[in-house]
Protein backbone atom coordinates (compact mmCIF):
# COMPACT_ATOMS: atom_id res chain seq x y z
CA UNK A 1 0.00 0.00 0.00
CA UNK A 2 2.80 2.77 0.89
CA UNK A 3 4.87 1.70 -2.27
CA UNK A 4 1.47 2.57 -4.34
CA UNK A 5 0.90 5.77 -2.31
CA UNK A 6 4.64 6.70 -2.98
CA UNK A 7 3.85 5.98 -7.01
CA UNK A 8 0.53 7.98 -7.05
CA UNK A 9 2.24 11.11 -5.31
CA UNK A 10 5.25 10.64 -7.69
CA UNK A 11 3.34 10.90 -10.72
CA UNK A 12 1.28 13.64 -9.28
CA UNK A 13 3.92 15.77 -8.30
CA UNK A 14 5.44 15.35 -11.46
CA UNK A 15 2.76 15.71 -13.60
CA UNK A 16 1.72 19.59 -11.37
CA UNK A 17 5.85 20.22 -11.81
CA UNK A 18 5.13 19.81 -16.03
CA UNK A 19 2.00 21.65 -16.11
CA UNK A 20 3.16 24.72 -14.01
CA UNK A 21 2.25 23.75 -10.88
CA UNK A 22 3.52 27.44 -9.19
CA UNK A 23 6.88 25.95 -7.93
CA UNK A 24 9.27 28.72 -9.31
CA UNK A 25 9.79 31.67 -7.16
CA UNK A 26 11.44 35.33 -7.92
CA UNK A 27 13.22 37.64 -5.59
CA UNK A 28 14.81 40.58 -5.40
CA UNK A 29 17.63 42.30 -3.23
CA UNK A 30 16.07 45.61 -4.52
CA UNK A 31 13.49 45.73 -2.22
CA UNK A 32 10.96 43.10 -0.61
CA UNK A 33 8.25 41.68 -1.91
CA UNK A 34 5.04 43.38 -0.64
CA UNK A 35 7.66 46.23 0.26
CA UNK A 36 8.11 49.67 -0.33
CA UNK A 37 10.59 50.32 -3.19
CA UNK A 38 13.46 52.70 -2.79
CA UNK A 39 13.27 55.90 -4.44
CA UNK A 40 16.40 55.10 -6.90
CA UNK A 41 13.79 52.72 -8.93
CA UNK A 42 11.52 55.38 -9.66
CA UNK A 43 11.33 57.98 -12.93
CA UNK A 44 13.60 61.02 -12.68
CA UNK A 45 10.43 63.27 -13.41
CA UNK A 46 9.88 63.15 -10.12
CA UNK A 47 13.32 62.27 -8.31
CA UNK A 48 13.93 58.91 -8.64
CA UNK A 49 17.05 57.69 -11.35
CA UNK A 50 15.24 55.44 -13.24
CA UNK A 51 17.58 52.54 -12.05
CA UNK A 52 16.17 49.13 -13.47
CA UNK A 53 15.83 46.76 -9.96
CA UNK A 54 17.28 43.70 -9.67
CA UNK A 55 15.40 40.25 -9.94
CA UNK A 56 16.41 36.55 -9.46
CA UNK A 57 14.39 33.44 -9.96
CA UNK A 58 14.60 29.87 -9.39
CA UNK A 59 12.74 26.29 -9.52
CA UNK A 60 11.74 26.63 -13.51
CA UNK A 61 10.27 23.44 -14.61
CA UNK A 62 12.96 21.80 -16.77
CA UNK A 63 11.75 22.17 -20.08
CA UNK A 64 11.62 25.94 -19.55
CA UNK A 65 12.93 27.14 -23.03
CA UNK A 66 13.05 30.99 -22.06
CA UNK A 67 11.63 33.40 -19.59
CA UNK A 68 9.72 36.69 -19.83
CA UNK A 69 9.72 38.96 -17.52
CA UNK A 70 6.70 41.63 -16.82
CA UNK A 71 6.70 44.66 -14.35
CA UNK A 72 2.32 45.90 -14.71
CA UNK A 73 0.73 48.95 -12.28
CA UNK A 74 -2.72 47.00 -12.00
CA UNK A 75 -3.71 49.79 -9.71
CA UNK A 76 -7.49 51.38 -11.20
CA UNK A 77 -5.96 54.33 -12.15
CA UNK A 78 -3.09 52.93 -14.13
CA UNK A 79 -5.34 50.11 -15.68
CA UNK A 80 -2.19 47.84 -16.02
CA UNK A 81 0.61 50.42 -16.61
CA UNK A 82 3.34 48.22 -18.27
CA UNK A 83 6.49 49.17 -16.77
CA UNK A 84 8.98 47.02 -18.40
CA UNK A 85 8.96 43.59 -20.20
CA UNK A 86 11.75 41.72 -21.41
CA UNK A 87 11.38 38.49 -23.48
CA UNK A 88 13.30 35.80 -24.89
CA UNK A 89 15.15 35.64 -21.54
CA UNK A 90 17.77 32.88 -22.48
CA UNK A 91 16.48 29.96 -20.27
CA UNK A 92 19.86 29.43 -18.50
CA UNK A 93 19.89 33.02 -17.22
CA UNK A 94 17.91 33.50 -14.14
CA UNK A 95 18.78 36.62 -12.72
CA UNK A 96 18.36 40.36 -14.22
CA UNK A 97 20.83 42.76 -12.31
CA UNK A 98 20.11 46.04 -11.17
CA UNK A 99 20.36 48.67 -13.74
CA UNK A 100 19.92 45.56 -16.44
CA UNK A 101 17.57 47.71 -18.84
CA UNK A 102 19.25 48.72 -22.14
CA UNK A 103 22.78 47.42 -20.99
CA UNK A 104 23.00 45.35 -24.14
CA UNK A 105 24.76 42.24 -21.75
CA UNK A 106 22.13 39.78 -23.11
CA UNK A 107 21.97 39.31 -26.56
CA UNK A 108 18.99 37.51 -27.28
CA UNK A 109 17.04 39.36 -24.51
CA UNK A 110 14.27 41.92 -25.91
CA UNK A 111 13.01 44.94 -24.05
CA UNK A 112 10.06 46.23 -25.33
CA UNK A 113 8.44 49.87 -25.25
CA UNK A 114 6.69 50.87 -21.87
CA UNK A 115 3.13 52.22 -21.54
CA UNK A 116 5.80 55.69 -20.87
CA UNK A 117 6.44 55.39 -24.87
CA UNK A 118 10.27 54.40 -24.66
CA UNK A 119 12.04 51.20 -24.43
CA UNK A 120 13.25 49.51 -21.46
CA UNK A 121 12.83 49.80 -17.72
CA UNK A 122 10.41 52.94 -16.53
CA UNK A 123 9.90 53.07 -13.21
CA UNK A 124 6.91 54.12 -10.89
CA UNK A 125 5.38 57.43 -11.75
CA UNK A 126 2.13 57.38 -9.66
CA UNK A 127 -0.11 60.54 -9.67
CA UNK A 128 -0.25 62.41 -7.13
CA UNK A 129 -3.82 61.66 -4.32
CA UNK A 130 -3.54 58.29 -5.51
CA UNK A 131 -2.20 56.32 -3.03
CA UNK A 132 0.21 53.56 -2.88
CA UNK A 133 0.63 51.90 -6.35
CA UNK A 134 1.60 48.21 -6.58
CA UNK A 135 3.97 47.51 -8.99
CA UNK A 136 3.93 43.67 -9.77
CA UNK A 137 6.64 41.69 -11.48
CA UNK A 138 6.05 38.62 -12.74
CA UNK A 139 8.72 36.10 -14.22
CA UNK A 140 6.85 33.70 -16.22
CA UNK A 141 8.84 30.23 -18.04
CA UNK A 142 7.53 29.48 -21.25
CA UNK A 143 8.08 26.74 -23.70
CA UNK A 144 9.08 28.86 -26.46
CA UNK A 145 12.94 30.18 -27.23
CA UNK A 146 11.81 33.24 -29.21
CA UNK A 147 8.31 35.28 -28.91
CA UNK A 148 7.28 37.36 -31.75
CA UNK A 149 5.59 40.48 -31.34
CA UNK A 150 5.02 44.22 -32.38
CA UNK A 151 7.93 46.43 -29.95
CA UNK A 152 5.35 48.51 -28.33
CA UNK A 153 2.62 45.77 -27.19
CA UNK A 154 -0.29 46.87 -24.72
CA UNK A 155 -0.03 44.71 -21.52
CA UNK A 156 -2.90 43.00 -22.62
CA UNK A 157 -1.59 41.65 -26.13
CA UNK A 158 1.65 41.16 -24.17
CA UNK A 159 -0.08 38.63 -21.87
CA UNK A 160 -2.38 36.79 -25.26
CA UNK A 161 0.87 36.33 -26.94
CA UNK A 162 2.88 34.67 -23.83
CA UNK A 163 -0.13 32.64 -22.26
CA UNK A 164 -0.68 29.52 -24.67
CA UNK A 165 3.51 28.94 -23.26
CA UNK A 166 2.98 29.57 -19.95
CA UNK A 167 4.65 26.44 -18.25
CA UNK A 168 5.10 28.25 -14.83
CA UNK A 169 5.29 31.60 -13.50
CA UNK A 170 6.39 33.89 -10.07
CA UNK A 171 5.40 37.05 -9.29
CA UNK A 172 6.84 39.72 -6.49
CA UNK A 173 5.14 43.45 -5.48
CA UNK A 174 7.04 46.56 -4.97
CA UNK A 175 4.52 49.68 -4.17
CA UNK A 176 5.11 52.80 -4.48
CA UNK A 177 3.16 56.12 -3.63
CA UNK A 178 3.73 60.25 -4.73
CA UNK A 179 2.32 62.21 -2.05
Amino acid sequence: MKKIICIILFVFLGIDNAIGGGKMVIKSNSYPDEGMMPKKYVMKTIGGQNISPEFSWENAPENTKSFALIMVDPHPIARNWLHWAVINIPKDLTKLEEGFSLSNKCASCRELINSFGFKGYGGPQPPRGTGKHPYVTTIYALDSEKIDIRDNPSYEELIDVITPHILDKASYTGYFEQK
